[in-house]
């Protein structure tokens, strides 16, 4: 993935994750609304195996988030991140190596790791050249509603590994601001961002939480 827009050093800062809710009609359209309404970046997740249409999808939200100077992660599959020349991946345990998706994607290219509650695997994925790293649920969540909860802990003490860190899980305006405190630079959020029927007022609510730059 040599032509990246975001090489990693400029990926450290704060805001809204966006992640889409898997298949919709309305999919370009809400994502738009999302980095209207101030996402930082965008999460492509779609768990079906429709192919082509995922693929299509994912070209036409890479050029939406060049619009709007917002890198385009793609869940879980490193070879359409690629295809796509989508800025990076997101990698939960059971999704590919971090080594295996640097050497795919390239060295500019941002990689996540999904960490739960576990610093052990916080350490593991830094070790191993991950981009940022992600927490959660911290929240009862939605979309994965018996997800294992993660403390406002593992935030405060991964703090010592130098990398971004993302809390996910049941995240709301309402609840989010002890995890800023607690050290999340990012709140990833599905549920709260596209279930309603304003996503960029949803998004701004988000946004609104954290300093502005």
């Amino acid at each position: 993935m040599t032509d990246s827009m975001f090489p990693e050093a400029t990926f450290p800062g704060h805001g809204l994750y966006a992640i889409t809710d898997g298949p919709r009609p309305d999919l370009l359209e809400a994502c738009t609304q999302a980095l209207r309404g101030g996402a930082r970046l965008l999460q492509y997740r779609d768990k079906t195996n429709d192919h082509p249409r995922r693929l299509a999808e994912a070209l036409a939200l890479r050029q939406i988030c060049i619009a709007h100077g917002a890198p385009l992660i793609v869940n879980d599959d490193i070879e359409l991140a690629l295809v796509a020349a989508a800025d990076g991946v997101h990698l939960g345990t059971q999704d590919g190596s971090i080594e295996h998706a640097r050497a795919r994607l390239g060295g500019r290219a941002i990689i996540g790791a999904s960490c739960y509650d576990s610093l052990e695997l916080a350490r593991r994925a830094a070790q191993a050249g991950a981009s940022y790293i992600a927490f959660g649920a911290f929240y009862v969540s939605p979309t994965k509603p018996h997800a294992p909860r993660a403390s406002l802990d593992v935030l405060r003490q991964s703090a010592a590994l130098g990398l971004p860190r993302v809390a996910i899980g049941g995240i709301t305006p309402d609840n989010g601001a002890p995890l800023i405190a607690a050290g999340a630079n990012y709140l990833a959020v599905i549920s709260a961002v596209f279930a309603g029927s304003d996503v960029q007022a949803a998004a701004q609510g988000f946004s609104g939480l954290f300093p502005t730059p």
